[in-house]
């Protein structure tokens, strides 16, 4: 992972981390709000 520091920088890395936690977030607010709305929370 350091090897591609010095080809692409620092910022390459943020932006794919910041890629992959963008995903994350919208395959997971859908199954929230799915499974909050099916099964009544109390």
């Amino acid at each position: 992972m350091d090897g591609y520091v010095g080809v692409f920088g620092g910022y390459t890395r943020w932006a794919v981390v910041f890629l992959i936690i963008f995903v994350l977030f919208i395959l997971l607010v859908p199954a929230a709000t799915t499974v909050c709305t099916t099964t009544p929370v109390y």
